[in-house]
This record gives C-alpha cells, structure tokens and sequence, in this order.
C-alpha cells in the first residue's frame, strides 16, 4: 500500500473551534476517500495560532523561527493540502492571510488543495470563491471544484454534520484524494496536445 500525507492548515483563534471541528470531518473523510484507493494516510495537523507570533515577527522581520520554518516545511513538503478559515469582514482571517504572504513563491506549485471556510450565516459561503481559490490560484495550487462552507446553522442540531454538510464534505475530499492518488495520470490524454498541422488539415481526406 503506498503512502500519502496530507497537511491540514487551520485558522480557527478559540480552542476548540468551528474551524478546527470542520478541518477534522475533512481529514477524516480525505483519510477514507485514500484508503479507500489502496493508499495510506499520514494527517499532519497545523494550528495557525500556535505559531500567531512567530507569523508577525517574520512579516516584521524577514527571518522565520525555528519553530516556524519547520511549521513551513511540513505545509511545502505535503502530498495534499486542507485549508480551512474561519470567515473575517467577508474574507479569510488575518491570520490565514499571513501565514500566505510568508509561503515562498510557488511552494504549493501543483499541491492538490481542498478550501473550506466556516461563518456565522450562509451568506459568507461565496468567500470560497472570491476569495480563497484565488488565493490558491495565485499561489499555483491545484484547488479542487468542491468548496465546503459550513455556517453555525449547519452545527446546530448536529443534522447538518449528515445531510448536506457531509455530502459536500465528502465530495470534496473524494476529489482531493483522486489528485492526491496520482489518479489524474491516468485520465485520457488531451487531444489538443497534439494537434494535427495545418498544413494536413488543409489537404483534406
């Protein structure tokens, strides 16, 4: 059975969180959608607010700590990545915002990324799409179409965990675990990268 790790990169400030509680359902669900392809799963949990200060000193700096570029490292060096934050004035959290400002250039390059975002009302759940997969975009990340926004609501009686929140938490990870495989080698080859010349196409049949 061979072996993937997945970085799981969250933002929540309280202790326990929304945020942490629906980057955990995410993990667990990615875990299953791997071994359910044959392949082992390491879960490599990051708490952005345990390194909150070593994230402004650097900014202030220009130099990570230890603790911090170890923190870096095992993001970078990840097979997949989750994100999740929770939602600030109608974007992702200062905090999620500075740990992305200090990532190198073209870190994630190619990183399969699951985004996923907790808020106070539904309202919030276009902030997958204004604003964090073009955060990932920009940073050349592979974000998979599956976006989970999860709301207070969605927590409340617990029915949310399994009925629609679950569906999407599942479809999302489904989708992260199939880039994360290394199944998309598989998918037939593009016709266009291989185009035929002009030139022939001119001569007809």
């Amino acid at each position: 059975m061979s072996r993937r790790r997945i970085a799981v990169v969250t933002a929540g400030l309280s202790q326990p969180s929304s945020t942490r509680l629906l980057a955990d359902r995410l993990a667990a669900a990615a875990t299953d959608a791997l071994q359910g392809r044959g392949v082992d799963v390491d879960i490599d949990v990051v708490e952005l607010r345990d390194v909150a200060h070593d994230l402004t000193d650097h900014m202030l700096t220009g130099f990570p700590s230890v603790a911090l570029r170890d923190t870096l490292g095992r993001v970078v060096r990840a097979d997949g990545l989750i994100a999740v934050t929770p939602v600030f004035s109608a974007s992702y959290s200062g905090l999620f915002k500075t740990f992305a400002d200090v990532l190198e250039a073209d870190a994630l390059g190619g990183m399969p990324v699951l985004v996923a975002a907790t808020g106070g009302t539904e309202r919030h759940s276009l902030v997958l799409e204004h604003a964090l997969r073009p955060l990932f975009s920009y940073l050349h990340a592979v974000v998979v179409p599956t976006g989970v926004y999860a709301a207070s609501a969605d927590w409340g009686s617990g029915a949310g965990v399994d009925g629609a929140l679950q569906q999407r938490i599942e479809r999302a990870a489904g989708e992260l675990a199939w880039l994360v495989a290394g199944e998309r080698a598989a998918r037939p080859a593009d016709p266009w990268d291989e185009p035929t010349p002009f030139a022939e196409l001119l001569l007809g049949d």
